[in-house]
């Protein structure tokens, strides 16, 4: 891997890291009776930021494949991240999610003609085991709604994932999170609006929460991501591993606990679910045109006019 690819894929592990705070910061200090508002609330605002850095408003003639892009990885996703969040223990809802690399690998077989490797289907199944063994206690309560929130959630982010490698060239990374995080939270707004109405006057507490969400949580973490599918494709889907790891660690950390030797164990798996997942993932090079046919006037205009 190039080293400019390198220095993209270290700072993109930055994204699920801060990812990872999310569920504290949700749990303890926002509405937990107002998920889908604050999937909104969290996304817009963020969206808005990052298009005053520079991006203005998206083309028109692209708003169509931007705003199924921003409904599948924004929208529709951070509605069920947080309603699962509210429903669920952390640890079942991080087990659920992480499934997202084993979505994002048969997604791109149909969307983008790339066929999953056994070996990246392998990485991301053992790692969906080593969160389970991570974070999920000898009690586990069960709600068929957060499940299943958790569930679309996942599938949501990746195939949000793999239609930022298909449809995503429109812009810069920043000019793409820009302008998903803000058609996602539009078009989440008035559904959280409709469903659960106006919350209760917002303390100190969770505007502090929210703000940390926004612009860290959101508006940098979003636009390390995106930038990381864009030069290095959707094996990136793998380093959302990393995010259950972080949240776990925050908590071991919150309430003075220390790990149990299964726990020890799922964070290796899922330290090498990461890596084989992420090298395994790599786009393979496109084979070399032949002398013979690369200038021929008939082949310059098939591949013009796809």
């Amino acid at each position: 891997m190039a080293d400019g690819k390198t220095r993209i894929l270290l700072a993109t592990i930055l994204a699920p890291c801060l990812w990872g705070s999310t569920y504290i910061v949700f749990t303890q200090t926002l509405p937990v009776e107002h998920p889908l508002l604050v999937g909104a609330l969290r996304a817009l605002p963020a969206g808005l930021l990052l298009m005053l850095l520079g991006p203005g408003l998206p083309p028109r003639d692209r708003l169509l494949p931007l705003a199924v892009i921003g409904f599948a990885n924004i929208g529709l996703f951070f509605g069920m991240l947080f309603l699962s969040a509210s429903r669920l223990p952390g640890g079942l809802a991080a087990t659920l999610g992480s499934m997202q690399p084993l979505l994002v690998a048969f997604l791109a077989w149909p969307l983008l003609l790339r066929r999953p490797r056994l070996g990246q289907v392998l990485a991301a199944l053992a790692g969906t085991v080593g969160v389970g063994l991570l974070v999920i206690g000898d009690t586990v309560r069960l709600d068929a709604v957060g499940v299943v929130a958790a569930l679309v959630g996942a599938a949501s982010m990746a195939t949000g994932t793999v239609l930022i490698e298909r449809w995503g060239r429109v812009g810069t990374p920043l000019a793409l999170a820009a302008w998903q995080l803000t058609l996602g939270g539009l078009l989440l707004l008035p559904v959280a609006l409709a469903v659960e109405g106006l919350p209760p006057m917002p303390t100190l507490r969770n505007l502090a929460g929210l703000s940390y969400l926004v612009v860290i949580g959101t508006a940098l973490a979003y636009w390390l991501w995106v930038r990381g599918i864009a030069a290095i494709g959707t094996g990136v889907a793998f380093l959302s591993l990393l995010s259950p790891l972080v949240a776990t660690f925050l908590g071991a950390a919150l309430l003075g606990e220390w790990f149990t030797p299964r726990q020890w164990f799922g964070i290796a798996i899922v330290f090498g679910s990461t890596v084989a997942g992420i090298m395994l993932s790599r786009r393979r090079p496109a084979a070399p045109v032949a002398p013979a046919q690369a200038a021929t006037p008939s082949r310059l205009i098939s591949q013009c006019s796809s």
